[in-house]
């Protein structure tokens, strides 16, 4: 128990067989879990969805932001897909803005529930000054993305989305996670958003992380980061000469090119964040962004090389 310390919150099982902690004031990196249900499929889902009932989740979230200290930074909801709670989300959200008027607020969705002009505008109703809602575009041409997401139609309600937060000033992250399914029209896709949506505010390039359906559809899926480092570079160039806000996630120093790296981010959350025995004798460890313990566990790059000097 001695990695908990001052604010942090646990949830206490009924039985008294355990404990689960539920914010840990100390990281940047929490982020709460609303609902393992969702209307995509995706490919390489690190939180495979489930068709049960689990209102307990946004329940328990309900609870949990009284209790957050409202010095916090940053809070993150996330799931399955969070707006399949429809009214009850906005709900949730008013709460956070009211307790913790100073924190930061990051949803992820699919983005498809905005495609709703009037939850779009619930979403806008809330006023939160500081809420960002990160959504997957995964490629330029709509029948990819469906593939990658299994679901029909989902492109074009994903799009619709978007347009319809930003038409109300709301904050906006495009996502992509790259991998063999994605990485061959990633320059193109960075040329549509550059072309189409240039209002976003933010785009997050990153890497797998082996959980969940990436690691059963891993034939698929898995590309060496270090094989498409040229094709990252040419995708980072293009948004940022746009002045489109880039970050890349999730990948190791060693694997990306140097040109990268003004976009380059540390962003795997601490708790499942490793590096391997190569990298101790690396001068640059404390800069690179390591390895999802699955990836360590799993699969990750054959070109890992430890910077000596």
């Amino acid at each position: 128990m001695n990695y908990l310390s001052d604010n942090d919150v646990v949830s206490l099982r009924r039985d008294s067989s355990g404990i689960r902690v539920i914010w840990r004031d100390a990281s940047p990196h929490n982020s709460v879990l609303l609902t393992e249900r969702c209307n995509n499929y995706c490919l390489m889902c690190s939180q495979p969805p489930k068709d049960v009932d689990d209102d307990w989740l946004i329940e328990e979230a309900e609870r949990l932001i009284p209790l957050i200290p409202r010095s916090a930074r940053e809070i993150g909801f996330t799931g399955g897909e969070p707006t399949i709670y429809g009214e009850r989300l906005i709900t949730l959200l008013t709460r956070a803005k009211h307790y913790l008027p100073d924190t930061a607020v990051h949803v992820l969705s699919n983005g498809r529930r905005f495609s709703d002009p009037g939850f779009a505008a619930q979403w806008a109703s809330i006023k939160h000054p500081d809420l960002m809602v990160g959504i997957p575009i995964y490629s330029d041409d709509p029948t990819t993305h469906d593939y990658v997401v299994q679901a029909h139609g989902a492109f074009d309600e994903t799009v619709r989305g978007i347009l319809n937060l930003k038409r109300l000033q709301q904050r906006v992250e495009l996502r992509v996670v790259i991998h063999k399914q994605t990485v061959a029209r990633l320059p193109q896709l960075a040329e549509w958003i550059c072309r189409n949506l240039l209002f976003v505010d933010h785009v997050a390039l990153m890497g797998l992380e082996m959980m969940g359906f990436a690691r059963a559809n891993i034939s698929d899926l898995w590309i060496d980061p270090y094989d498409y480092k040229d094709t990252l570079s040419q995708t980072v160039n293009t948004l940022q000469t746009y002045g489109v806000p880039t970050s890349v996630y999730n990948h190791q120093l060693c694997t990306v090119n140097p040109d990268i790296l003004s976009a380059y981010r540390k962003s795997i959350s601490d708790w499942k964040n490793e590096y391997l025995e190569a990298c101790t004798q690396c001068v640059r460890m404390n800069d690179c962004g390591g390895f999802f313990t699955s990836s360590k566990l799993h699969r990750h790059s054959d070109h890992i090389q430890p910077f000596l000097a």
